[in-house]
C-alpha cells in the first residue's frame, strides 16, 4: 500500500449537469472545458490528455485525442448549487444537506440572543431594518457580500485585538443558529476594527456586510475557517485516516476548508508553487493521503478570463506530469474538479457542471462512468487504506486495481 493523491482543479467542469435548468437556471449551456477549447482550439494539455481528459469530455479537439488506455469517468455534484466549500466536503465523504438562503436580517435576532446568552457583549450597527452585529467590540457578524448573496455570513475581526480562537467561539455560536451554507470566520493582523467598519456595503437593499477585500484582513497574518451547514468532520476521510494513524496532507485552498486536525494543512494559491509543495511531500511520504487544490483555475473563471484559465491549465498540466512520473506501482492519482466555472457563460459565478474524474492506477483502460457524487473519491480513499467508510459515497477501488 502506498499513496492516494487527489488533485482538484478548482472550477474545471466539463458540461452542464442534467438538472442545471431547474437547480441553477442560466447554467444549462455551461461547459468550462468547452468554452476554453472554443476560444483556444490549439490548447494542448498532454498529461491530462494521457489521463483521459478527452475521454471524459466525450469528444476530441483539434489537438487533443482520446487516450486508449485511460481510466476515466465523470461525476455529478450532490451538493446544492456549485460551491467550492461544499464540493470539498462532498469529496471528503460528507453527505450534503441542502442549506437555506437567508439575508442576515432574518436571523439577526436569534443570533444576537444566542451570543448574549453565552456571555458575549453585542451591539447593533447599521440602521433599523438593515443591521449587523459587533461582538466583543472587535468581531462583526454580517452578510457575506463577496459571493452569492444569502448563502453565507461572515465573522470578521482584527486579530491583533481579538484572538482567532475567540473569533471562532463566536462563529461556532453563529453556526449553531444559522442555516445558510457557510459561516466564515476570518481576520488578519495589522488592521483595526475601524478598517473593517469602513468596508461596510449594502447590496440589493437587504444585504449588509463588510467587503472582505476592503477590510485589510488579507494584508498580513491572515487566518480563515469555514464552518459548513450539516458538515461533521469526524465522518470525513481526513479525520478517519488521522484516527487510524495514516498521514494526511492538504495543500492549497482545501487546507482552509477541510478539517484535518491530526494531519498537515498548508494554505497556498500560486499554481506552480502549490503543486511543487505536493511534489516535495511525495519525496518524503511513502504511505498516506495527499489532496491539493489548484485555486487559480477558479479565480480565472471568476474573472471571466479564458486566456488566464488556459495559462493556469498549462502550468498545472506540466506539474501533473511530474507527479505522474513520481508515482509508484501501488499509488493512485485522481485529477478532478469540484464544480464548473465557465469563463464565457456571461456571469462570474460558479457553474453547475459534471466534473472530470481522471485516474492513474495499477489497472488501466477502465470507464468509471458517470458517478452520482464526488464522495465516491473519499470512499475510495478510505477503501484504499482499509479504514472505515466515510458518511457518503461508493468506492470505485475494485474497478481500478
Amino acid at each position: 500500500m502506498g499513496r492516494f493523491i487527489v488533485i482538484v482543479l478548482d472550477g474545471f467542469g466539463m458540461q452542464a449537469m442534467r438538472d442545471a435548468t431547474i437547480a441553477r437556471p442560466g447554467d444549462e449551456t455551461s461547459s468550462t472545458l468547452g468554452s476554453i477549447l472554443h476560444d483556444f482550439p490549439d490548447l494542448k494539455l498532454p498529461n491530462l490528455e494521457a489521463l483521459g481528459l478527452m475521454n471524459a469530455f466525450g469528444r476530441e479537439s483539434a489537438c487533443m485525442k482520446f487516450s486508449p488506455d485511460a481510466t476515466f469517468g465523470k461525476s455529478e455534484l450532490m451538493h446544492f448549487g456549485a460551491d467550492t466549500f461544499q464540493g470539498h466536503q462532498e469529496i471528503m465523504g460528507t453527505k450534503p444537506r441542502k442549506p437555506e438562503v437567508h439575508d442576515f436580517q432574518q436571523k439577526i435576532d436569534a443570533i444576537e440572543k444566542t451570543l448574549k446568552e453565552h456571555g458575549h457583549m453585542v451591539e447593533r450597527l447599521g440602521k433599523p431594518g438593515l443591521e449587523y452585529l459587533l461582538v466583543d467590540r472587535y468581531c462583526t457578524v454580517a452578510d457575506n457580500i463577496d459571493s452569492d448573496l444569502g448563502m453565507a455570513y461572515n465573522c470578521t475581526a482584527p486579530l491583533d485585538f481579538l484572538p482567532f480562537e475567540q473569533e471562532m467561539d463566536i462563529a461556532r455560536l453563529v453556526r449553531n443558529v444559522a442555516v445558510v451554507n457557510r459561516v466564515i470566520a476570518f481576520g488578519g493582523t495589522g488592521n483595526t476594527i475601524d478598517d473593517i467598519l469602513k468596508a461596510e456595503e449594502v447590496r440589493e437593499g437587504r444585504y449588509i456586510g463588510l467587503l472582505a477585500s476592503a477590510t485589510k484582513s488579507y494584508d498580513q497574518g491572515y487566518e480563515c475557517r469555514h464552518l459548513g451547514y450539516g458538515v461533521d468532520p469526524s465522518v470525513q476521510a481526513p479525520s478517519i485516516l488521522g484516527r487510524a494513524g495514516i498521514p494526511v496532507s492538504l495543500f492549497g485552498k482545501v487546507a482552509d476548508i477541510v478539517h484535518n486536525e491530526q494531519g498537515k494543512s498548508v494554505s497556498w494559491v500560486d499554481t506552480a508553487e502549490v503543486l511543487d509543495l505536493t511534489i516535495e511531500e511525495m519525496k518524503t511520504m511513502d504511505h498516506g493521503f495527499i489532496c491539493t487544490n489548484v485555486q487559480e483555475t477558479d479565480l480565472a473563471g471568476h474573472s471571466q478570463d479564458a486566456a488566464r484559465y488556459k495559462r493556469i491549465l498549462e502550468i498545472a498540466d506540466g506539474k501533473i506530469g511530474q507527479i505522474v512520473d513520481m508515482l509508484k506501482a501501488d499509488d493512485v492519482l485522481v485529477v478532478m474538479a469540484d464544480h464548473g466555472n465557465d469563463p464565457d457563460i456571461g456571469h462570474n459565478k460558479h457553474t453547475r457542471e459534471n466534473v472530470p474524474l481522471l485516474v492513474h492506477s495499477p489497472k488501466r483502460g477502465v470507464d468509471l462512468g458517470l458517478r452520482k457524487t464526488l464522495s465516491d473519491v473519499g470512499a475510495s480513499v478510505c477503501d484504499y487504506f482499509g479504514v472505515e467508510a466515510p458518511e457518503n459515497g461508493t468506492s470505485f477501488l475494485s474497478l481500478i486495481r
